[in-house]
């Protein structure tokens, strides 16, 4: 089989008229949506590719070469479900922002994909691993909520064919966010990593509950009040009763709060209550017994919640709440003392006016 190719550059003013230089910084980067079993086909489909694409990144030609194999790892966790398990570390030039878990479904007449990492490079490498396993069409891509680390992968799927589905806050929280998540990244990553990387908005958006039939396999995925974030979905394969909980689920990885703590907890209770077999996290895992396997990020919670009221009410002031809410738990969660002052501000801010 052939993929289509492009060497992606960043490029100078010099550069963009013509005058390419010795230390250019280039990668190699995958073009989905133009495979073809012969190399004659790639290179015709090649022809269609729009020109704006190119725009600022490329001074080659794309051309078509032997498609390679995915550098992520897949483990089949159910039959026919896939989890790749991201790396739990901030989002650095070694794993170009793989720092979030991956999902893919199988069913017998497409595939469904949920989350897509942290860079267009790492959305390239969960491509090929699909293509590794099936040539189905990818017709599905799921997004659980707005975090980086889950979105900017997003548009090589979309070019291999995936409607995006999100939850209903997700288009204007990606809006809203789009640039300053961009610039974080690119200063976390660095420029060669992230080249290429877009944020691109759903195709369509869910509310309530709602499923897709990916042939003899449903799949449904129901959107959630604020908790982790505004913009919370999660997927349930009926299939298999494997629950991909995204970032409503944290094991290992410290959680991160970006929504509500009172929703957080009363959505994880909800969540509990789903007959699974299994659960997905956002990070860590890849796969946890179902429903023990929400207990450490319970427990969690529960300590941030009460700590948090004993604070405010002991007056003591934010800065120094911060630094103390919730310390006991440091030696259970990784990237600890990183997350956890951020959650206790966020915890603090939401139950001082209750």
């Amino acid at each position: 089989m052939f993929e289509a190719f492009v060497s992606l550059c960043l490029m100078s003013a010099v550069e963009a008229t013509g005058a390419a230089s010795a230390g250019q910084l280039c990668r190699m980067a995958l073009l989905p949506g133009h495979a073809a079993e012969r190399k004659a086909e790639c290179e015709e489909g090649l022809k269609h590719l729009p020109a704006s694409w190119l725009s600022g990144f490329s001074l080659a030609e794309p051309f078509c070469a032997p498609r390679p194999k995915s550098k992520l790892e897949f483990t089949e966790v159910a039959p026919g479900l896939f989890v790749h398990r991201g790396a739990v570390a901030e989002p650095d030039a070694g794993n170009a922002g793989d720092v979030s878990n991956i999902v893919f479904i199988v069913g017998k007449q497409g595939v469904a994909v949920i989350d897509a990492g942290g860079s267009r490079q790492v959305g390239e490498e969960a491509y090929l691993a699909v293509r590794e396993r099936t040539p189905l069409p990818i017709s599905h891509l799921i997004l659980t909520h707005v975090h980086p680390d889950h979105v900017f992968g997003a548009e090589p799927l979309q070019e291999a064919g995936a409607l995006i589905i999100g939850q209903q806050n997700l288009p204007r929280a990606l809006a809203e966010r789009a640039d300053s998540y961009r610039t974080s990244f690119l200063r976390l990553i660095g420029d060669l990593p992230f080249l290429g990387s877009h944020i691109v908005a759903p195709d369509r958006v869910v509310s309530d509950v709602e499923t897709i039939d990916l042939g003899d396999r449903v799949i449904e995925f129901k959107a959630w009040p604020t908790a982790h974030t505004s913009s919370d979905l999660t997927v349930f394969d009926r299939k298999t009763a494997t629950l991909i909980a995204g970032d409503l689920l944290f094991d290992e990885h410290a959680p991160a709060l970006d929504g509500s703590l009172k929703g957080w907890r009363s959505v994880l209770g909800e969540l509990t209550r789903i007959k699974a077999a299994r659960a997905v996290p956002g990070h860590g895992g890849p796969v946890l017994d179902w429903p023990v396997g929400a207990a450490a990020l319970t427990y969690y919670l529960e300590v941030l919640e009460e700590e948090t009221r004993a604070a405010i009410r002991s007056g003591v002031p934010l800065a120094e709440a911060s630094r103390s809410i919730g310390k006991c738990e440091a030696g259970k969660w990784a990237l600890f003392d990183l997350y956890n002052p951020r959650n206790a501000t966020a915890a603090y801010t939401e139950l001082e006016w209750e």
